[in-house]
């Protein structure tokens, strides 16, 4: 089943690209056929020509971001985007939410459905729309929300799955809190699930993990889209095993949106470093999905710097213990481990009925999908996608800045 990408503003244009990209490259170098025909039965299509075509549609108020993504996808000769799969104007949103949502999105509704239909009626079965956009602008949150509004009207039985990115806490948009809220108002009533990236969270990988010195957009946008590409990528579910899973979003979403008002998911994935260290590393099973349970309930995004005195209280313990100990509890939990012996990797540590919350029947909160193919270079590698309280905090951050301005 296909999933068909929506690419919106200049955030949703630049990481949609990368996320091509490295899609692309590892279903290549994977060196399985199976791997590599689910992967590009998903993303990508055959033209007339013979090319390799990703499944996209690129939307923006400015031409300069598309031609920009287009040329970098051609540049690559491996894959390209449809030749009228875009649509841009001479004049953006001025990251005005209402300007993109009020405006150009009822202004230009035709045309981008009209877009977005061909692109669906070029699948053969549409397992749903993955929609990529910021929440702090106007063209990718305010046009982005608008553009999702009508694929829901357009495909009500269809999943969607939209990428929000979260703008720096300091960032350069003086009305960017505002625009979030405005967004994820809207987005929460639209989309099956929102999963997010946080700026400040990737500059920190970037700068700690991958040690880079000068941190680039590029260098962000390609953390971002490794981490989208160890979710999407094939993998055997519980109910596909021994078979990649053709239905990616709607196993993704049923594993982790048990609840239709909780719908944040963030995300987390290790091994992450640079490309010379790689080559230097190795790493265990056990090792991995240690730091990656502390990092989970600690609430840490990355594993350099977990606090390991973070601890889950047994059951029976007193109340005021639980609350002193500030866990990150979970609704569900998403485990994706790929590489050799995935399949036999011990993940009991993700279901102790303590990390979650009392409410939901057990069997209804983790699982697990693997891939013995190794993941964009790296020989085991491990991500967790969670519906859980680590978007609480960001979140209430945002809000209480945009009442700020309204009360100032």
């Amino acid at each position: 089943m296909s999933v068909v990408t929506v690419q919106l503003g200049q955030c949703g244009n630049q990481i949609g690209q990368e996320m091509f990209s490295t899609i692309h490259d590892d279903s290549v170098g994977a060196g399985q056929k199976m791997y590599k025909e689910c992967s590009e039965e998903r993303f990508f299509r055959v033209n007339a020509a013979g090319a390799l075509v990703a499944r996209a549609v690129l939307v923006d108020m400015e031409p300069k971001v598309i031609s920009r993504a287009i040329a970098k996808a051609s540049k690559s000769g491996h894959w390209t985007y449809g030749d009228k799969a875009h649509f841009c104007q001479k004049q953006g949103s001025g990251n005005n939410w209402a300007n993109g949502y009020c405006v150009h999105g009822p202004r230009h509704r035709d045309a981008v459905e009209d877009l977005v239909r061909r692109e669906a009626e070029r699948c053969d079965r549409l397992a749903g729309i993955f929609a990529i956009m910021s929440v702090a602008g106007g063209t990718g949150s305010g046009v982005g929300t608008y553009v999702t509004q009508c694929l829901r009207d357009m495909y009500p039985q269809s999943f969607i799955l939209n990428h929000l990115t979260w703008p720096y806490a300091t960032g350069e948009v003086i009305v960017q809190n505002y625009n979030s809220v405005l967004t994820l108002s809207r987005l929460y009533h639209l989309s099956d699930a929102l999963v997010v990236h946080e700026n400040d969270t990737v500059h920190k990988i970037c700068s700690q993990l991958m040690n880079i010195k000068n941190i680039s957009i590029s260098d962000i946008n390609r953390v971002i889209a490794h981490q989208l590409g160890s979710i999407l990528q094939p993998a055997v579910t519980t109910d596909s095993a021994p078979h990649y899973c053709r239905n990616a979003l709607g196993d993704l979403l049923s594993s982790l949106v048990c609840h239709p008002e909780y719908k944040l998911l963030s995300l987390c994935s290790i091994p992450q470093m640079s490309q010379t260290s790689l080559a230097y590393s190795a790493y265990t099973w056990p090792g991995l999905l240690k730091h990656l349970r502390q990092m989970l309930i600690a609430n840490a995004r990355m594993e350099e710097g977990i606090d390991w005195k973070v601890c889950v209280p047994l059951s029976g313990e007193e109340s005021t213990a639980n609350r002193q100990m500030c866990f990150n509890r979970s609704l569900s939990n998403l485990l994706i481990l790929r590489g050799k012996d995935a399949s036999s990797a011990d993940t009991g540590g993700f279901k102790d009925a303590s990390l979650y919350v009392p409410w939901l029947p057990p069997g209804g909160t983790f699982n697990t999908w693997n891939s013995p193919v190794p993941f964009n270079g790296y020989e085991k590698s491990a991500t967790l996608v969670s519906n859980s309280q680590s978007l609480l905090k960001p979140l209430d951050n945002i809000v209480r800045k945009a009442w700020n301005m309204f009360a100032s």
